[in-house]
């Protein structure tokens, strides 16, 4: 059955998966959403014998609908190729009865290379089926983990140019480093006076700027996104909650149909929000622990319904879930509003103007999957500590805000069910949070790289390909603006100035 996908905010004519791909964002400024959510159509016995590349076929074929499976394999395979450095692509490893599904064996050692390797091919796909001959411009705001990925997927790739914002003093050295050395005639990487909510409204604003599309237009251009408010992100994120079920179901580690709970630390909530689509589709997962950092926006408004991001923004050493303003949280709140897209648009605004919305009570009711919490930033360095004493296993930061929350929902709740914590970055991006929390007198006055080699000698685990490129490679981009320049930037890069 054919998907089509519509704007969160308004009910104008569905679009097809390539089209919603394409545009990104809704001309309205909505975020576009399945028509239905497609049940799964193997059995999860099936899907249990299956690689990585199979059972993502098996997933995205039922919502890229007007994909071919020509097409569809093939962006499949150009995706999760040598690009990462285990055949498993995302393997599952336990660590004192948990199991962490390690999604940081791409190119740039972040879970945003499981749905930015295939990004470029899907955007590339679909301009080709709708006759689209502008030059594709690809504008970005990050937090950290989805500018490098996406920076490495879109470089050299013809037909596209991409930019990326950055907050400048709101991602760690290692992030920073990856992506300023970015080569690429296509790439632009622009660091912004300000913070990652900035950078995201900054470029939302751009993009519904239809003054300034026309002009593009009329130039050769056009623009798409490569954060998460594009479906072509998403879509690729629920394939590796259902392989590892399949993957547990395999190893005998459960039983065919029994629940398992899925705890995600979250910023932009497009990773937890995956976890949701695959629970629709029928996977067996109870509860969606949703981990916050100091940030707790979303843990704020579990609890009480109310979202509200006026309130002080706090510098994290998990800079990437560092966010007030959780754009794909609009999908789930369009889901639970019935659909209603009037709904969804009255609360969205209400959010621009006051920065804060609530809920009413028959769209908490909705909310019954989730869990919310948050971890300090002692609790997060604790957390690393104690696990690493434990046994060996080392986390990054943001994996470890989500395993720290989940201690505390086992204590809360009793609920011993098998859990997959989405591990969604090497600790080698974070080194030096990382060492810090495991002795800090021994390893603070260590510099940068002399961490990155002792954090392999302790983890015993060989330095990523991505560390490694970057330790002598020349900067190549240092531009920096003001929010309000961001647009300007752009002109210039296009020439169009």
């Amino acid at each position: 059955m054919e998907v089509l996908y519509n704007s969160t905010r308004s009910k104008g004519k569905p679009v097809t998966a390539s089209q919603a791909i394409l545009k990104g964002l809704s001309e309205d400024g909505g975020l576009f959403v399945p028509d239905h959510i497609p049940a799964l159509d193997k059995s999860l016995r099936e899907l249990s014998a299956m690689d990585y590349r199979q059972v993502a076929y098996e997933v995205m074929k039922l919502y890229l609908t007007d994909f071919s499976e020509e097409e569809l394999s093939d962006c499949i395979r150009k995706a999760y190729d040598e690009k990462f450095d285990t055949e498993v692509i995302a393997p599952l490893v336990e660590a004192q009865g948990v199991y962490y599904l390690e999604l940081f064996h791409g190119s740039t050692i972040a879970f945003k290379d499981m749905a930015l390797s295939i990004l470029p091919h899907l955007l590339t796909t679909s301009a080709r089926k709708n006759q689209i001959e502008n030059e594709i411009v690809i504008l970005t705001a990050t937090s950290g983990d989805t500018g490098k990925a996406a920076l490495a997927g879109f470089a050299g790739v013809k037909g596209t140019r991409i930019v990326v914002f950055y907050p400048k003093d709101g991602v760690s050295p290692i992030q920073e480093k990856q992506m300023v050395t970015q080569k690429g005639d296509n790439t632009l990487v622009v660091g912004i006076h300000g913070n990652f909510d900035d950078a995201q409204t900054g470029v939302k604003r751009i993009f519904s700027d239809r003054e300034f599309a026309r002009e593009l237009d009329g130039k050769g251009f056009q623009f798409s996104s490569a954060n998460s408010i594009n479906i072509g992100r998403l879509v690729p994120q629920i394939c590796y909650y259902v392989y590892a079920y399949a993957q547990l179901l395999k190893e005998g580690r459960i039983e065919d149909g029994e629940k398992i709970n899925v705890v995600v630390p979250t910023g932009n909530f497009g990773n937890i929000l995956a976890a949701f689509y695959a629970k629709n589709m029928g996977l067996p997962i109870d509860r969606l622990i949703c981990a916050s950092n100091e940030n707790k926006v979303l843990y704020d408004f579990f609890r009480t319904g109310v979202y509200d991001k006026n309130r002080e923004f706090v510098l994290t050493t998990s800079p990437s879930m560092d966010i007030l303003i959780s754009s794909n949280l609009e999908r789930l709140i369009y889901g639970i509003a019935g659909g209603s897209a009037d709904k969804n648009r009255e609360l969205m605004e209400a959010l621009g103007t006051e920065g804060r919305y609530e809920i009413d009570g028959a769209m908490r009711e909705k909310l019954a999957d989730f869990y919310g919490n948050f971890a300090s930033e002692q609790e997060t360095a604790a957390e690393i500590a104690r696990l690493y004493r434990a046994c060996g296993y080392v986390l990054d930061t943001h994996t470890a805000v989500a395993s720290a929350v989940y201690q505390k929902y086992r204590k809360e709740t009793g609920d011993l069910k098998t859990t997959v914590i989405a591990s969604t970055a090497s600790p080698f991006k974070f080194t030096r949070s990382v060492m810090n929390a495991i002795d800090a007198a021994k390893y603070d006055a260590m510099e940068d790289f002399a961490l990155v080699d002792e954090l392999s000698a302790i983890a015993n685990v060989k330095v990523p390909r991505a560390i490694e490129e970057i330790r002598t490679a020349p900067v190549v981009h240092d531009h920096q603006c003001e929010v309000s320049g961001m647009k300007d930037v752009v002109r210039d890069f296009l020439g169009i100035r």
